[in-house]
């Protein structure tokens, strides 16, 4: 079975939007779904944190399992959890049973995704890899725009539950396509660390100040995307009043903007450092924090004023992400899949406490979200110069 770069791109993309497509899809039901399990929509929120914290686990447990059994059975058994889990959600009567299904899905999402660049590692490297990674990008950011337009969708012609019928068969598909068209790409006689080497590795990332730094900045950037993220079904559904297909053109623009802010980091990158890029980012990201805030403060907070303002926060991703791994993985070369995986499982934990805060409240207005980026906000830029500052200003 030949392996082209655009056929792994192709696979491993389709793979790895399994996660924006479970996170992304059903949040313009969720004001339905909490009315149907009888919870509010804070606390069904929250089954996006549970989903989050679900991921990280998946990441990190599965990770070095796929290093020692091999790519394939690691990934078709996270999609059998997967879609069994998905089926199981459509039957949920109560916000327990749903967080504990939601629990169950996102492990077996973990253990797909963590796959995704270990099969391009696997493949290639170098700029070959740079290209398999950067068509794949592409591709990706179709997911999370498309994934709120399906779900609406298939809000209005059933209910919830047919949102997740869909993961299920998506789930199924994948099985078939990955089954099928993807060779098991882990070599056999590739060393595979011993579960008390792969805890060691991750000491060592731990150990690392400039690397704890960079990740610092990635996860509390990420927090304040999914502080926004988990409370826009409320913000915009119900504390402004949007409509459930209105709210996925409002959301998009996020999934845009963010597209766009990848190709200007490419083109800075021409005359700027990472770290630069980087450092530029986090100050636009607590701009837009503190202009969040003083909306709400001071009584101007509208769809008018906050959807540029989270166009601002969010855009920084493209900015911040791509620059702080790069310079990571500059200092763990020789073990970049432990390495991702510890930063992938802080990230989603991340994530996942921030719309804790944001939805365990169950505050009807817009200040724990604002409050939530300011303070992520704050945190990353402080971290990242307490932690990296030398290389920053170097």
């Amino acid at each position: 079975m030949t392996l082209n770069a655009r056929r792994v791109a192709l696979l491993v993309a389709a793979n790895t939007a399994l996660a924006p497509f479970a996170i992304d899809a059903y949040l313009p039901a969720m004001p339905a779904l909490a009315q149907s399990i009888g919870a509010s929509i804070h606390h069904t929120e929250l089954s996006i944190s549970v989903f989050l914290f679900g991921f990280a686990i998946g990441q990190l447990t599965c990770g070095p399992l796929s290093d020692r059994l091999g790519r394939k059975p690691v990934l078709l058994g996270g999609l059998t959890v997967f879609l069994v889990a998905s089926l199981a959600i459509t039957q949920v009567e109560s916000l327990y049973t749903l967080w504990t299904w939601r629990f169950v899905q996102a492990l077996g999402g973990g253990a797909c995704v963590v796959n995704s660049a270990a099969i391009v590692r696997d493949c290639f490297s170098g700029r070959e890899a740079a290209k398999v990674m950067s068509t794949m990008a592409m591709i990706m950011m179709l997911a999370p725009l498309a994934a709120p337009a399906i779900g609406s969708g298939l809000l209005y012609l059933a209910d919830w539950w047919l949102i997740f019928v869909f993961l299920a068969c998506y789930a199924l598909f994948l099985m078939w396509l990955l089954g099928i068209h993807l060779p098991e790409t882990r070599s056999p006689d590739q060393p595979a660390a011993s579960p008390r080497q792969v805890v060691a590795n991750y000491l060592s990332v731990f150990r690392h100040r400039e690397a704890m730094g960079y990740i610092c900045a990635t996860a509390m950037s990420f927090a304040g995307l999914f502080a926004f993220v988990t409370a826009s079904p409320f913000l915009y559904i119900e504390h402004f009043g949007l409509s459930p297909a209105m709210y996925p053109v409002v959301f998009g623009v996020n999934v845009l903007v963010m597209a766009s802010s990848n190709r200007v980091n490419i083109w800075l990158l021409r005359k700027r450092s990472p770290q630069q890029n980087l450092r530029l980012g986090l100050g636009v990201q607590l701009v837009a924090a503190s202009g969040l805030v003083l909306a709400v403060m001071t009584g101007l907070e509208s769809l008018w004023t906050f959807v540029p303002l989270i166009m601002m926060f969010t855009s920084m991703i493209g900015l911040i992400t791509p620059n702080a791994i790069s310079s990571l993985l500059d200092h763990f070369s020789h073990m970049s899949a432990t390495a991702t995986a510890l930063l992938g499982s802080i990230q989603f934990s991340c994530g996942a406490l921030a719309g804790v805060l944001v939805g365990a409240f169950e505050i009807d207005s817009a200040w724990p979200t604002v409050l939530t980026m300011l303070m992520v906000a704050v945190l990353s830029n402080v971290g990242v110069r307490l932690l990296a500052g030398k290389v920053l200003h170097g």
